[in-house]
């Protein structure tokens, strides 16, 4: 069997699933203490022996495997898991392999095996609730280069009538700081599913997110875009967004899939909230067969 694990900031999910992914059993725990948390992580493998575990963790943390702190969560906002190092905790306790990525590169490479991008060479896949996060698949493989990227802290243009500063800490007006959760609750005094999708922030959000789509697509040039996280569940987004995309490309990329409508192009996940644990999954997978 293998063992995959998708470590958000609010609960981990932890599987053990045979040859044919089927998931043998599967628990839910909350993010605590991190000793308290990795306990029960632990305890489920132990009942549970599998060859290998992926992990797709919240961040940042260290995901270069030839770094000496692989595994590391660095400067996290949730002060009690701050250089705590999930893989020593985990190798110590069950010795055996264990491959460490990004939750969101965990998605992506999700829905590359299994998802919307099964058949393309690459996929670029954003998550957009309480965070903003991208991850990216070029042929089965994760990327990553100095750090994992942070494409979430982007600078946009806002528009000319938006005077919101912005909620991210380091950065004010990057892309978290104005279409997250936390920064339209912040800017409204309301959360987002709780407005009426005729009001102007959606407008304002779907315009930063496809300046976003634009810079990641001139860099990237993933073959498909999928867009996942709370924000994102907002269905009447995707059309603004598509739109706002189109706008800010400006005719500037020659190639039928920009000019055409973008609903294949830019779409939700396939894989939905499940994106990540099957991620996971195949990391452990590839470390097994390493």
């Amino acid at each position: 069997m293998y063992g995959a694990i998708e470590a958000g900031g609010t609960k981990f999910v932890c599987a053990a699933v045979d040859e044919d992914m089927n998931i043998v059993d599967q628990i839910t725990v909350a993010t605590l203490e991190p000793k308290q948390t990795m306990k029960e992580v632990i305890e489920f493998f132990k009942k549970n022996p599998v060859k290998a575990i992926g992990i797709g963790a919240f961040g940042p943390i260290e995901i270069s495997p030839n770094k000496e702190n692989y595994g590391q969560i660095l400067n996290t906002p949730k002060l009690a898991w701050r250089w705590f190092n999930m893989y020593k905790e985990l190798s110590a306790a069950l010795d055996i392999p264990i491959k460490i990525d990004t939750d969101v590169n965990a998605a992506a490479l999700g829905e590359f095996k299994e998802g919307h991008a099964v058949g393309k060479r690459s996929v670029l896949y954003i998550t957009i609730g309480t965070g903003v996060g991208a991850g990216f698949v070029l042929e089965g493989e994760t990327l990553f280069g100095l750090t994992h990227p942070e494409m979430g802290h982007i600078l946009i243009r806002q528009k000319e009538e938006d005077v919101f500063k912005g909620n991210c800490p380091t950065h004010n007006n990057c892309l978290e700081g104005l279409v997250s959760g936390p920064a339209i609750e912040a800017r409204l005094g309301i959360k987002g599913h709780e407005l009426g999708e005729d009001h102007v922030i959606w407008d304002h959000v779907a315009d930063y997110i496809g300046q976003a789509l634009m810079t990641y697509n001139l860099i990237l040039s993933p073959e498909i875009i999928l867009i996942g996280g709370g924000v994102a569940q907002q269905a009447h987004l995707f059309p603004k967004i598509r739109t706002a995309f189109k706008k800010h490309m400006n005719g500037y990329i020659d190639h039928e899939i920009i000019k055409g409508d973008l609903e294949e192009y830019i779409q939700y996940p396939k894989l939905g909230q499940k994106a990540g644990l099957v991620g996971s999954i195949y990391l452990a997978k590839g470390i097994a067969l390493d």
